[in-house]
């Protein structure tokens, strides 16, 4: 049997620092780059994943381009803390959609999405990854698709059933954080029960015509029954099948979700507190915060 031979990390940094060049930045500062061709090039000749590449050149303070827009407020080290990060998103519609571009732009490392859905007609009007080509496709597998064109440095593991308490545990057992951008309350109950039983933090999100909601919700402090009350996981839908979702909703609640999942993961500050619920209403540009009693 063949046995492959571990990677000389220290040839890895070596090659990173040789092939870095020098460049300004907006703010005329000089910094050393990597270029997206270079990065590619590299992980092919060390038969490595690109996003290690670029963990390397992280570490030596050399700057992936494609990331030199977003290390004004992560830094090198948060840089680095979201390439290795793993997210779980449950959901690849309206809020999946939206949420698992801007995660992949920021340079998640890993993604593991959850959709047993296609897509249809009405799906037009909101979801990122529906086009009038790919109806009928599944979204999961439309979202594998998208993110390895937008950063091929991504990893993504997709899932085209629904998720429950029998399969989830299995599949966000290496996660350091999970969305929720499911449409029904009976899921997003039995995701916040396997988030907690797993330690990982859950960001809740949920839309209905201008409005969007948010919560953090840590392990050990479930808050769903706190918003819904303690007798909603048993009902299917919500006030969205009513009022409908409007284009912009969902791509407002998923930025939301998205900054706060990135703040978590990259060790920055301001984090939504424990047991608040985060309220926008995009048609009077209010937005206020509710404290919430934690229901078990």
């Amino acid at each position: 049997m063949q046995v492959r031979k571990k990677m000389d990390k220290g040839k890895l940094d070596k090659a990173v620092a040789e092939a870095a060049v020098e460049g300004t930045d907006p703010a005329g500062e000089n910094y050393r780059l990597l270029s997206l061709a270079v990065t590619g090039e590299l992980a092919r000749k060390y038969a490595v994943q690109p996003r290690l590449i670029e963990i390397s050149a992280l570490e030596n303070e050399i700057i992936p381009e494609r990331y030199q827009r977003s290390i004004g407020i992560l830094g090198a080290a948060g840089q680095k803390k979201l390439l290795a990060s793993c997210v779980g998103v449950v959901g690849a519609g309206g809020l999946g959609g939206f949420a698992l571009e801007l995660l992949a732009r920021m340079g998640v490392g890993k993604l593991i999405v959850v959709d047993s859905d296609s897509f249809t007609e009405s799906n037009l009007n909101r979801q990122l990854y529906a086009t009038e080509k790919n109806l009928q496709e599944p979204k999961a597998e439309a979202a594998v698709k998208r993110i390895g064109e937008v950063n091929g440095a991504a990893e993504v593991e997709a899932y085209n059933l629904r998720g429950d308490a029998s399969n989830l545990p299995g599949i966000f057992r290496d996660s350091n954080l999970v969305l929720d951008c499911l449409d029904n309350l009976p899921s997003r109950f039995a995701l916040e029960k396997v988030c907690s039983e797993l330690g990982v933090i859950m960001v809740h999100g949920a839309i209905a015509g201008f409005l969007g909601q948010l919560a953090v919700i840590r392990p050990g402090k479930p808050l769903l029954s706190a918003i819904y009350g303690p007798d909603a996981g048993g009902a299917e839908k919500g006030i969205e099948v009513r009022v409908g979702n409007p284009a912009f909703t969902p791509a407002m609640l998923a930025s939301y979700q998205v900054g706060e999942a990135v703040k978590i993961l990259a060790g920055l500050d301001d984090v939504l507190p424990e047991n608040r619920l985060l309220i926008i209403e995009m048609q009077t540009g209010e937005s206020f915060q509710i404290e919430l009693s934690a229901v078990k």
